[in-house]
């Protein structure tokens, strides 16, 4: 009888048409070859910080994964909300586990209230894009696509929709795990943790609805590093808990996306890491690196009772951004192990006060002529405008509108000024398309602002306008 994993690989590859057969078919195989695929199953899919149980088959089957993208407004810090991008409603994503050689049905699914495009990259994928081409939903689509499990280990998933670093920095990651053929070791907890970075136009602690700030995230500079997306996630009565004597085992994430995590538990050893969540293991490690788009394994045993706290341990993240969880140990005390004295409560955080110090701070070069503020204005385009709005000014066609001969932009120079001022929010009409606007504040200065649209003006048909630094500032005082 055919070999299910593989025939899926051929098949696809006659086009879209073939795949209704396919998930009809491979209900069962013989015993011909290890790799045969046996059945199917719904996969359990969890949300932070629950796993889905171990797999005791010892067989691939083919797993059908339904995943669902949401936009909404969440907690970020007490008084502080933030407009999530999630899979799955939040932050990080539901955990998905399946075998090594499954087969793996993928329906993504795009809410209808949502207001921009999304997809997902699974870096369990072999292929291009890792899914991502196959997977692109406009809001109220769903897509479909099929890929085997071939190589074990925890992987990052996340969305790959320009501009891809905006939707992962919104919270569009999480994690995949592919278990190997013979499984792990049975431990008593397993748990789900996942570092990322949020980047808002206040600062940190600034109450109320704070938005995406590209200006901060293209500096890399967080206002906020978080587990599980948002600060005190993993504190308090949502802390991950444990008995002495327990084993452990964290599948951590980085969901980035620029900063690298030093990944450690306060008052604890890891027993076991494996790295970067692939076969090479180490013993009694005391901080892992979990890079931006990576993951890792740590087991370890607890042995005696008290709080201990998960960090980044670049440890100002840790204590004035929010990278900060806690495991409490329940259990006897066991004085040969250790004999002082455990604190009782939370661990607070210090707060997220910057200091600054005195001293003349360089002012950038500024334009003195048209030439110099096109040539300044490319530049500015390059570092912030380019991901979305493309190299030739073209937008996304179906999700993000083109400024080349744009005429929305050419209409109504002082429109043009605010939207690059304050963002623009809602469905707006470019060259006869409708799009559903979700442009953000870039908290520009008065001179990159008339910079980059005198670039936009003098390229690509477009009216010819030079924008002036006073004219910003103007449409700045009145739209306060």
């Amino acid at each position: 009888m055919k070999r299910c994993a593989r025939s899926y690989l051929s098949v696809l590859t006659f086009g879209a048409a073939s795949l209704p057969l396919l998930l009809l078919g491979c209900e069962s195989a013989s015993s011909d070859g290890d790799d045969a695929v046996f059945g199917s199953e719904q996969a359990v899919l969890t949300h932070a910080p629950d796993v889905p149980p171990p797999i005791t088959r010892d067989r691939p089957t083919r797993v059908v994964v339904n995943l669902e993208t949401q936009e909404l407004v969440g907690r970020l810090a007490d008084g502080v909300e933030y407009t999530f991008w999630t899979f799955g409603g939040e932050v990080p994503g539901r955990f998905i586990r399946v075998r090594e050689g499954d087969v793996v049905e993928f329906h993504l699914n795009n809410r209808p209230d949502s207001r921009v495009p999304h997809n997902i990259d699974l870096h369990a994928v072999t292929g291009p894009g890792g899914g991502a081409a196959a997977s692109f939903v406009a809001p109220g689509q769903t897509a479909t696509f099929v890929f085997t499990a071939l190589n074990p280990g925890l992987y990052v998933y996340h969305c790959a929709t320009a501009p891809v670093g905006m939707h992962i920095a919104n919270g569009m990651y999480g994690l995949i795990l592919v278990e190997p053929e013979g499984g792990f070791p049975p431990v008593d907890h397993e748990y789900y943790v996942m570092q990322g970075e949020i980047y808002t136009t206040g600062g940190y602690g600034e109450e109320g609805l704070q938005n995406f700030s590209m200006e901060k995230a293209l500096a890399e500079s967080p206002d906020y590093v978080v587990f599980n997306g948002s600060v005190g996630s993993l504190v308090g009565d949502n802390a991950l808990k444990a008995q002495v004597g327990e084993r452990i085992r964290l599948f951590v994430g980085n969901g980035g996306p620029n900063l690298v995590s030093s990944f450690h538990v306060i008052g604890e050893i890891f027993d076991l890491v494996y790295h970067e969540a692939g076969s090479t293991v180490s013993e009694n490690v005391q901080t892992t690196l979990v890079p931006a788009g990576g993951a890792a394994i740590v087991e370890f045993e607890v042995q005696v009772p008290g709080n201990f706290l998960l960090v980044d341990h670049a440890i100002f993240r840790a204590f004035n951004k929010g990278a900060l969880g806690m495991l409490t140990v329940a259990g006897p005390e066991v004085s040969l192990v250790y004999s002082g004295r455990i604190a009782e409560g939370v661990y607070l955080p210090e707060g997220g006060a910057v200091q600054a110090m005195p001293g003349a701070q360089a002012q950038p070069p500024r334009a003195s002529t048209t030439e110099e503020r096109v040539a300044f204005g490319q530049r500015v385009y390059t570092q912030n405008c380019v991901a979305c709005h493309q190299a030739e000014g073209q937008g996304i066609p179906g999700a993000i509108p083109p400024v080349a001969g744009s005429d929305f932009l050419n209409a109504d120079r002082t429109r043009a000024i605010e939207v690059v001022v304050n963002g623009l929010e809602g469905p707006i009409t470019v060259n006869g398309d409708t799009f559903t606007s979700s442009m953000p504040s870039l908290q520009l200065s008065d001179h990159d602002v008339a910079n980059v649209l005198t670039y936009i003006y003098s390229q690509w048909d477009n009216a010819g306008f030079e924008v002036l630094p006073q004219e910003v500032s103007v449409v700045r005082e009145q739209t306060r």
